[in-house]
C-alpha cells in the first residue's frame, strides 16, 4: 500500500474531494500549517493523521513533513488539497511500486491542470512532477518554487492526476500569485546581486528536468518584454489557443503574473 501526504492551510473547501480520491490508502497524513477553518476537523473525521507545524518556508516545511512523520508504508504520494487521484493512477502506482528495486527513489507523474472545466493540455508549461517517493531518498531545495531532489534513479508513470488551481476562484489565484511574484522578484534580485550564472547548455541539455527549468528561468529573467514573450510562447508556440477560451485566459493570467515579477524586481533594484 501507499501512504498519502497532503499539505494544507485553510483547505476546508478542497480537502474533502482530495481525501475521497485517496480513501483507498491505509495511511493518510495531513500536514497542516495551523488552519483556522475546519480543515483539521475534516481530516480527522475520515481517520487521517493530522500534524500541525508553523509554516517557515516551502522547502523547509515540506522537508519537515518527510523527515518527521511516521509513515506506515515505504512509498508516499505527496498531494495538495486541490489535487485528485483517479483510480487508473492508483492501480498503476500499486503495480509499479511493487515491482521496482530499492534503488528507485521516486516516480514522475503528469499533472493535468483544469480551468473553466477544460484540461489545459497545451497551455500547461511544466506538467511533470516527482510526487510518488521514498521519503528517505528525496529532499526539497529552494524556498521559492521548491524542487524535489531524488537521491537515486527516477522512473515515470503513464497515468496522471488532476489539479484544480482555480477551485477557489480567480481572486484567490491572483492573490496567491501576487505573493509568489514577490518571492520570485526577491530571488531574482538576490541572484543578480550574487552574480549567479545560468547556462544555455544546461537549460536545454541538462539530464535533470528541474535543473533545465532552473537555468531556463534564470536566462528568461534576463530577457526584455518578458510578459509579452511569455504570452506568445504559451499561446502561439505551445498552441494554448487549442485549449480554447481556457487557454487564452490562462496565458493572459501567466503574463500578468510575469508582469508582477518585473515590476517588483525593478522596485527592488531601485
Amino acid at each position: 500500500m501507499i501512504s498519502i501526504l497532503i499539505l494544507t492551510k485553510n483547505e476546508e473547501a478542497d480537502l474533502p474531494g482530495c481525501l475521497a480520491s485517496v480513501s483507498w490508502s491505509d495511511d493518510i497524513h495531513v500536514f497542516d500549517s495551523f488552519s483556522t477553518d475546519r480543515t483539521c476537523e475534516i481530516a480527522r473525521d475520515v481517520g487521517a493523521t493530522v500534524t500541525q507545524r508553523v509554516f517557515d518556508g516551502y522547502a523547509t516545511h515540506r522537508n519537515a513533513a518527510l523527515q518527521t512523520l511516521s509513515f506506515r508504508n515505504p512509498w508516499i504520494l505527496i498531494l495538495d488539497a486541490d489535487e485528485r487521484v483517479p483510480d487508473a493512477l492508483r492501480l498503476e502506482m500499486v503495480r509499479r511500486t511493487a515491482s521496482v528495486g530499492p534503488e528507485i527513489s521516486a516516480f514522475r507523474i503528469r499533472r493535468k491542470d483544469y480551468l473553466l472545466g477544460k484540461w489545459l493540455k497545451h497551455a500547461q508549461i511544466s506538467p511533470f512532477y516527482l510526487r510518488l517517493v521514498r521519503p528517505a531518498q528525496v529532499h526539497y531545495e529552494r524556498e521559492i518554487n521548491e524542487v524535489l531532489v531524488p537521491h537515486g534513479p527516477v522512473e515515470e508513470l503513464s497515468e496522471s492526476f488532476d489539479h484544480y488551481p482555480f477551485s477557489k476562484g480567480f481572486a484567490h489565484w491572483l492573490d496567491k500569485h501576487n505573493r509568489y511574484s514577490t518571492m520570485e522578484a526577491l530571488r531574482w534580485h538576490e541572484e543578480r546581486r550574487d552574480g549567479v550564472e545560468f547556462s544555455w547548455k544546461q537549460a536545454f541539455f541538462a539530464r535533470d528536468f528541474s535543473d533545465r527549468r532552473w537555468h531556463q528561468k534564470g536566462l528568461f529573467y534576463r530577457m526584455p518584454a518578458r510578459p509579452l514573450l511569455k504570452f506568445l510562447y504559451m499561446f502561439v508556440v505551445r498552441r494554448a489557443f487549442l485549449d480554447g477560451s481556457a487557454g487564452l485566459t490562462y496565458s493572459a493570467l501567466q503574463s500578468i503574473y510575469e508582469y508582477f515579477i518585473v515590476l517588483k524586481a525593478r522596485e527592488l533594484q531601485k
